[in-house]
């Protein structure tokens, strides 16, 4: 995008949208607490819905993408897969890290969640775990699996925005009547948070070609990276500002999203039944990460050795995935 501008003008699009990047999921972040606040839904519900949406912006552009050209099908849906895997290990892994850094104790996550919210970690986690685990054993996907995937998707986002907490209206004053600015503030932020991300690939891709970093590496490191780096932005942010149950409500909600709404649209675009065993490794991870969160939640708190057991199986899938390019 950027090529006429040189190293130089490149340099400067990613310096600018770096600081932009980290203003505006400070935007997002502040905005998001305060429509958890205000509308009665919990910090984690406000991340699986809100902020979840438009994270994956990127991911869900390269599925309509792919539905609309009829090609790239497979690289939608590896996206899909990586992106899963991305969020969890690497993204939530630093997130729990950088949180629990802050603090001395082991971070009490089932505490600073209602009940309803476990729930719908759980729920987001199974479904992220189920569809890819029953596409591998039916060994294909087609259309008609879209429809039923972008269903489950309507379905539960309508589900979940109807799940509300009581508050104290005189409490809140006149702040109820800035839910709506709060809420497009939100998503501004977020949106101008996929925006930069987008030019922060851009600038860096032609800084990498310029200095011959091969196109292999590219797009397993800064490409497989930048579709992620929005969620990536907002959990750190979250981390730091101590809302670690928002960003846990985006990673999952992302998680979800993707496997059902993103993958879906992707499906939908396919004129023939995929063939699904050659997705077989970043399925079987996708699987394992999600256990271990369930893990983690089960057990109520999280801590740096949590965070480093992600960080770790990242890294594994990384060594397995080139391993099994080469």
């Amino acid at each position: 995008m950027f090529e006429e501008w040189g190293l130089l003008g490149n340099l400067l699009v990613l310096i600018a949208s770096l600081i932009i990047l980290d203003r505006a999921s400070d935007l997002t972040i502040d905005n998001a607490v305060k429509v958890s606040e205000i509308s009665g839904l919990g910090k984690t519900t406000v991340g699986f819905i809100l902020i979840a949406l438009v994270t994956t912006l990127p991911e869900l552009s390269v599925s309509i993408f792919a539905a609309i050209m009829g090609e790239g099908i497979d690289i939608a849906i590896g996206n899909v897969l990586g992106s899963n895997v991305v969020n969890i290990c690497l993204i939530l892994g630093t997130g729990i890290l950088i949180a629990s850094l802050k603090s001395s104790d082991r971070l009490k996550m089932v505490p600073l969640l209602a009940e309803e919210e476990v729930g719908t970690l759980y729920f987001g986690l199974f479904i992220a775990s189920v569809v890819p685990l029953t596409l591998l054993y039916v060994g294909y996907a087609g259309r008609m699996i879209g429809v039923l995937l972008i269903g489950i998707f309507a379905f539960y986002i309508f589900r979940l925005a109807k799940m509300k907490r009581p508050k104290n209206e005189c409490a809140l004053g006149g702040e109820r009547a800035k839910l709506k600015l709060y809420t497009f503030l939100a998503v501004l932020g977020a949106i101008v948070v996929v925006a930069s991300a987008n030019f922060i690939v851009d600038s860096a891709v032609y800084i990498a070609e310029y200095f011959g970093v091969p196109q292999v590496v590219l797009g397993a490191t800064i490409i497989a990276f930048g579709t992620s780096l929005p969620e990536f932005a907002n959990t750190v942010k979250s981390a730091f500002k101590g809302h670690l149950e928002l960003a846990l409500g985006n990673i999952v909600g992302s998680c979800f999203t993707n496997i059902t709404l993103i993958l879906g649209v992707a499906l939908m675009g396919s004129t023939v039944i995929r063939d699904i065993t050659p997705f077989t490794s970043p399925i079987l991870f996708s699987l394992i990460t999600n256990l271990l969160l369930w893990y983690f939640l089960s057990s109520g708190k999280v801590g740096w050795r949590e965070a480093l057991m992600l960080l770790f199986m990242y890294a594994v899938f990384l060594v397995a995935s080139f391993g099994g390019y080469r």
